[in-house]
């Protein structure tokens, strides 16, 4: 008659090695995990409050060779208060204007219809940036 040895019941004699390193995975796995979520989180949400001034351009009309209009809407904090840069470009590309306008109006929405002196014809208009007085940057 032979023997037969059967193997001791599974978690008889405490956990495996596999089984520890798998747990110690997991563990390593959802720590990273959590800091990740947290840092984008945290990256997200500076990058929304840090948005004081943003505004676009809604059209832009040629008045004549020295002057170009230009419809702009600013959207921001009720308190904020800062400026938006606009550059206005020959068809060559070479800038014929560009200007500061300051928005320090208590309201979270300004339109407005400024005006460029330029120093030949411009065939575009663009927006450079805004900044509010803090320091944020569009």
């Amino acid at each position: 008659m032979t023997a037969v040895r059967e193997a001791p019941p599974e978690n008889r004699y405490g956990r495996s090695a596999d089984q520890r390193a798998d747990r110690k995975l997991t563990i390593i796995g959802s720590v990273l995990g959590v800091v990740l979520l947290g840092v984008v989180g945290w990256i997200g949400y500076a990058y929304i409050t840090g948005q004081g001034i943003s505004a676009e351009v809604i059209k832009r009309q040629v008045v004549s060779d020295a002057r170009v209009d230009v419809h702009l809407e600013v959207r921001k904090d009720t308190d904020a208060k800062g400026y938006c840069t606009l550059r206005a470009q020959h068809e060559d590309g070479s800038e014929v204007a560009r200007k500061d306008f300051r928005f320090d109006d208590r309201t979270d929405r300004v339109d407005r219809v400024l005006s460029l002196r330029t120093t030949s014809r411009a065939t575009s208009v663009e927006l450079l940036g805004c900044t509010t007085d803090g320091g944020a940057a569009r």
